[in-house]
């Protein structure tokens, strides 16, 4: 059995997380020793990781929740893999809408910091800044909200 310090060294998940995990429902409530202390099967520890690199790759908890329901249930003969397909397909879809956001944050950044240089009166950056309708997406992009790109 692991103490929670030994469950976060083995699975490079700092204590506050996993007992945030645990909070969520992300990880089973761990046994509990004579002196109240957590204490992990090793199972726990591939579990772990296996929500850590969930979250690298920027699932949600719920979408995290569903995959690792599915991978409960992976030996089963009856287990389908497109509920995990199209989770993970939805994920790659928010992150090229998250890239296409972000690409456009680049390109009006540059617009303006290719404008007019010289005192701030005559600043492109903070001329735009204190009118959107100066904006090239202002115009080509109305219904994108590029102040929270991601």
């Amino acid at each position: 059995m692991l103490s929670i310090g030994d469950l976060s060294a083995a699975s490079g998940v700092k204590i506050p997380t996993i007992r945030w995990y645990e909070e969520t429902g992300l990880l089973p409530e761990p046994e509990r020793g004579a002196n109240g202390r957590r204490r992990y099967g090793a199972q726990i520890i591939a579990r772990l990781r296996f929500i850590r690199h969930a979250r690298e790759l920027g699932f949600a908890p719920d979408a995290i929740r569903q995959l690792l329901a599915l991978s409960d249930r992976a030996g089963e003969r009856t287990t389908d893999c497109g509920p995990a397909d199209a989770l993970a397909r939805a994920q790659l879809a928010d992150i090229r809408s998250r890239i296409a956001r972000l690409k456009a944050l680049e390109a009006e950044l540059t617009l303006m910091l290719e404008g007019r240089h010289g005192s701030a009166g005559e600043c492109r950056v903070l001329e735009v800044l204190s009118d959107h309708a100066l904006c090239e997406s202002h115009e080509s992009r109305p219904d994108t909200d590029l102040r929270h790109p991601i």
